[in-house]
């Protein structure tokens, strides 16, 4: 599932799905927040 939306501006309007895919997206996230090393792959050159 892709996130679609450009905005968030509240959670009533999201679809529980939303609300999972971002919560787990924040999870990995955080992870990588957490390294020594914070870079990630698949965002090389685009930063």
């Amino acid at each position: 599932m892709r996130f679609t939306k450009k905005d968030i501006l509240d959670i009533e309007s999201l679809e529980p799905k939303e609300i999972s895919m971002i919560l787990d997206t924040a999870l990995g996230m955080k992870e990588i927040s957490e390294r020594p090393v914070k870079k990630v792959p698949t965002l090389r050159g685009k930063t």
